[in-house]
Formats: C-alpha cells, structure tokens, sequence
C-alpha cells in the first residue's frame, strides 16, 4: 500500500558519516521502525532527538525560523 503525501514541504540536506554509523543506520531499518534505507533512518532519529531536546526545553516550540 502507498504512503499518504507528505503535507508538509520538504528540503533536502546531505550528512556526511563514517561507514560504521552507516552500518548502524542499515540495522535500523532492518527492524522495520525506521524507514526502508539509511537516509530515512537518519532522518527519522534527527526528528525523534529535535523532538527531544523540544519537550526538554532546548529548543523552542513552534515553527521556528525559515
């Protein structure tokens, strides 16, 4: 079954890493909770740790800057 589309927009970046957190990221999505490749899984911890340091007050709520 498809995804939904994505409501939001969306904006490309690239992380560099060294092939052994790359190595970590396959086994991720090998669980099936973290995308179906390393680059959605680095994504999906990115937002989970944002979403993190938000409720910890690090970071404030809201849309922030553009």
């Amino acid at each position: 079954m498809p995804r939904p589309p994505n409501h939001l927009p969306t904006i490309t970046i690239t992380v560099s890493t060294t092939p052994q957190i790359r190595k970590y990221l396959v086994r991720l999505v090998s669980t099936g909770l973290f995308g179906k490749n390393a680059a959605e899984a680095a994504e999906r911890l990115i937002a989970r740790s944002v979403e993190q340091l938000t409720r910890e007050g690090m970071l404030p709520r809201g849309r922030g800057r553009r």
